[in-house]
């Protein structure tokens, strides 16, 4: 078995333990299969393109939703690797990524994808992030990044201070400002300030394992990952952060903001509100439906105990999204 089998940020593949059918390397491309409870299956990110929402995960299964996540249709996918993180730059055009170093690229929203490259011996890649329609980095496991100028035609492989350090690259991403923040293992935090060609090791509040973030102002981030470990700085450059007690021993895989509250989601359901005072609680949910369109008329599989998030997303008017081991649900916060 693939050691790093699952989620997003490699920790998570680890403590859940799943299946090796996840994560069982490839030498050739196939095409992933039609299913009709992939929205019950292994989900790892989500991403909203336009009113579109977008989820990979295993299997090489995307699934889209156009209305707001109440059902979702499977997309025509090349590959049947396990996917961990997708991105767009506008509501058309998008780029996934994942196990056997796969990148794939849409140009209809999600609908269809095309192969930019497939490389099983490469390490597994956990994210990726695009600066426009042409300049792009992927990143992963081992130090592993890539970068393109031309959309995705060409992938050339970066080196750099950092992949020399051959630690696990989690997430990638923006501030406020526009320069691009970088977290992972061993308490990894960088930062560029001129579109990841050059990038500078920032002080970091937390020797093991972050495995997201979510942007605050203009240069403050709150980082998140192993045992509940959640800081929030002003400025990430200052080297100054501030512990969040969030009273939880349970890892943090995903985050999203809506308005100036803060989601966090993460093992055993966790799934947590940092509010602007710091001040952190557990939501009043209520389950919304949520299905796949093409069900063939299969009852909804038992809920799963202890199922774990690997990311969420929160829309407006008090609709959040997680998806993680148990698929794709749907919720509504009580106020």
């Amino acid at each position: 078995m693939d050691s790093y089998a699952a989620v997003r940020a490699l920790g998570l593949a680890l403590v859940l333990i799943l299946s090796p059918a996840h994560a069982r390397a490839q030498e050739t491309p196939r095409p992933a299969e039609r299913a009709p409870r992939a929205a019950e299956d292994l989900l790892i990110c989500i991403v909203s393109a336009g009113s579109r929402l977008v989820s990979v995960g295993a299997r090489g299964h995307i699934l889209y939703s156009d209305d707001r996540g109440a059902t979702w249709t499977q997309a025509d996918v090349p590959v049947s690797s396990l996917l961990t993180s997708v991105t767009f730059v506008d509501e058309r055009r998008g780029w996934a990524v994942g196990h056997d170093a796969v990148i794939l690229q849409t140009t209809d929203g999600g609908q269809t994808w095309r192969l930019q490259q497939f490389d099983p011996k490469r390490s597994p890649l956990l994210d990726v992030l695009f600066l426009d329609a042409e300049r792009g980095y992927a990143v992963g496991a081992y130090g592993q990044m890539l970068a393109t100028e031309d959309g995705g035609a060409h992938w050339n492989e970066v080196t750099n201070d950092l992949t020399e350090e051959g630690v696990h690259f989690n997430a990638l991403g923006r501030l406020g400002d526009g320069s691009l923040l970088l977290v992972g293992e061993q308490g990894m935090l960088a930062i560029s300030d001129d579109g990841g060609r050059q990038w500078t090791r920032l002080a970091s509040p937390y020797d093991s394992s972050l495995f997201t973030f979510q942007a605050i102002g203009e240069r403050g981030a709150l980082i998140a990952g192993l045992r509940g470990n959640v800081f929030v700085s002003t400025d990430v450059r200052s080297g100054e952060w501030q512990r969040v007690q969030t009273d939880s021993v349970q890892s943090v895989f995903g985050t999203s903001a809506a308005g100036d509250v803060i989601w966090l989601a993460g093992l055993n359901q966790s799934l947590l509100a940092v509010m602007p005072n710091l001040q952190v609680r557990s939501p009043d949910l209520r389950r919304l439906p949520a299905k796949i369109d093409d069900d063939q008329g299969l009852k909804p599989r038992r809920e799963q105990e202890g199922a774990s998030y690997a990311d969420v997303l929160a829309l407006s008017e008090g609709v959040l999204i997680t998806v993680g081991d148990a698929g794709v649900k749907r919720w509504s916060v009580g106020r």
